[in-house]
């Protein structure tokens, strides 16, 4: 059995005092979906905050929780540092998304179906290939010339579809979390943060169907 989910890096938050958030390592991943905690919601903002206020002017010190989302909002777009995560319970085999992997370009996905090979990330590598009508992929080797020892996780085509359906039903659900945590933290700001965050990670955009195209 396959769970592909869609994951989001954790937060250092050791000196963050700017809303309540939960107690995780950071550099890890959390699955984003609607059964987080409003401690995780709030720990993902808080990356989101942080990553996307990282330059110029935004270098300055935030005062309140009001004053970080609405500099989250002024960016040209949100990006989010995590992808999508592959687990195989079959083999306890799990490709995760390698640094400088973005979330907000997991429909990308949907170019697999006409043979497009997706960049996952460095440090690690992930590798993905195709193989007739199986996707391959490995945890790390994509920038070796020779195909990485053990088993890959392999995903049916047709099966990409119910997959990405499944992936953005959890993104819906993260996104209605991030709407009440704003309401919560920021009222006069969370009609705007959860159209923003809905825009730029692309999350309730309809997904084709194409659930026939790759049938025998």
């Amino acid at each position: 059995m396959l769970i592909v989910n869609a994951v989001l890096e954790t937060p250092d938050t050791v000196d963050f005092s700017l809303w309540p958030v939960a107690d995780l390592p950071p550099y890890q991943f959390m699955a984003l979906s609607g059964d987080m905690s409003p401690l995780e919601v709030g720990s993902a903002l808080a990356m989101l905050a942080d990553y996307n206020s990282r330059t110029g002017e935004d270098d300055l010190p935030v005062i309140g929780a009001s004053e970080a989302i609405r500099r989250l909002l002024g960016t040209d777009k949100i990006t989010a540092p995590g992808g999508l995560r592959v687990h195989d319970t079959r083999t306890n085999a799990t490709v995760q998304p390698g640094c400088c992997c973005g979330l907000e370009d997991w429909r990308e996905w949907l170019d697999i179906a006409d043979g497009e090979t997706l960049w996952l990330g460095h440090d690690p590598s992930p590798r993905f290939e195709h193989a007739d009508e199986i996707v391959q992929l490995w945890p790390d080797g994509g920038d070796a010339q020779e195909t990485p020892p053990g088993q890959p996780i392999e995903i049916l085509l047709g099966d990409l579809p119910g997959i990405l359906h499944t992936v953005q039903e959890g993104l819906k659900g993260f996104l209605s979390l991030t709407r009440q945590w704003a309401a919560r933290q920021t009222p006069t700001l969370a009609a705007d943060l959860a159209a923003r965050l809905d825009e730029d990670l692309a999350i309730s955009a309809p997904l084709p169907d194409t659930s026939g195209q790759h049938a025998p």
